[in-house]
């Protein structure tokens, strides 16, 4: 086959692709052309058509128009609910109870007396004066409080038979000073008995526990290396507000001292028969 053939053959399919896609063109818009009315009908729109409509939007579901309306309802219920879990905080804080809490003091010790059966041999001092000497030690840390113990201490001496003459009061810095002074005043063997008075306050460091554990294991050595008794009017408190229910240590403390002192006169006494 030559050129000149070729050539005539490509431009015939060419015309023929052209003549082809002319009539699916023509057929498209055959297919697309909407159909005619029928005036038979009253003039109502062919089947598949839309109708065009001049009625209000009232027609329209009463269920869905009642849910689009009640929208703004519920926002604002949500609303009045925010504000009412914002105001609550405030009525918490302004119904709370500041009536002051009533703290009972605790049992510091059991009810009831030492009963001692009959048909043995008893020795037991009182907490009498008498012509004894009483050397008393105070510390001067948490003045206070001290103050306190000592007036209760004077006072109880006082009941008890001892004249102010009789009494040496040996002022110490602080309770950890105590059983240095209580020794100093046991070994001159002019007191019947030592009194100490201190008040240790529990702080934010372990200060409290060194002082209150060597002041009472010290003023117990004082009185077993002279054999003088020592009382302990030591208070060991967590709080200052717990000093003035127990001021009156400084009464018990003179009590127990004096009571040793006439024990150990008893014993003495016993022994030398």
């Amino acid at each position: 086959m030559s050129s000149r053939d070729i050539d005539s053959t490509s431009e015939n399919v060419l015309h023929d692709w052209e003549r082809e896609e002319a009539a699916g063109e023509e057929q498209d818009a055959v297919d697309v052309e909407p159909a005619a009315p029928d005036d038979s009908d009253g003039g109502a729109p062919a089947w598949g058509v839309a109708a065009p409509t001049d009625e209000p939007a009232e027609h329209e579901d009463p269920v869905v128009a009642t849910a689009v309306e009640a929208e703004p309802e519920e926002a604002t219920d949500a609303t009045e609910a925010t504000e009412a879990d914002e105001e609550a905080p405030e009525q918490a804080e302004t119904d709370i109870d500041e009536t002051p809490m009533h703290v009972e003091l605790s049992q510091e010790h059991a009810a009831g007396d030492l009963h001692i059966p009959d048909g043995y041999a008893v020795l037991e001092g009182v907490a009498e004066g008498g012509r004894r000497a009483v050397g008393i030690v105070v510390s001067r840390f948490n003045g206070k409080v001290t103050t306190q113990l000592l007036d209760a201490a004077l006072a109880e001496l006082s009941t008890a038979g001892v004249r102010p003459e009789a009494i040496t009061i040996m002022v110490v810095p602080g309770a950890f000073e105590l059983p240095l002074a209580a020794t100093a005043l046991a070994k001159t063997r002019r007191f019947a008995c030592i009194v100490a008075l201190g008040c240790i306050i529990r702080g934010d460091t372990p200060h409290f526990d060194y002082v209150s554990s060597e002041a009472a294991s010290g003023l117990q050595l004082a009185a077993l290396e002279t054999g003088v008794p020592v009382s302990f009017g030591v208070l060991t408190l967590d709080r200052v507000e717990q000093a003035e229910p127990r001021v009156h240590k400084g009464s018990e403390a003179v009590r127990s001292a004096l009571e040793m002192a006439d024990l150990f006169a008893h014993l003495r006494a016993a022994a030398a028969r």
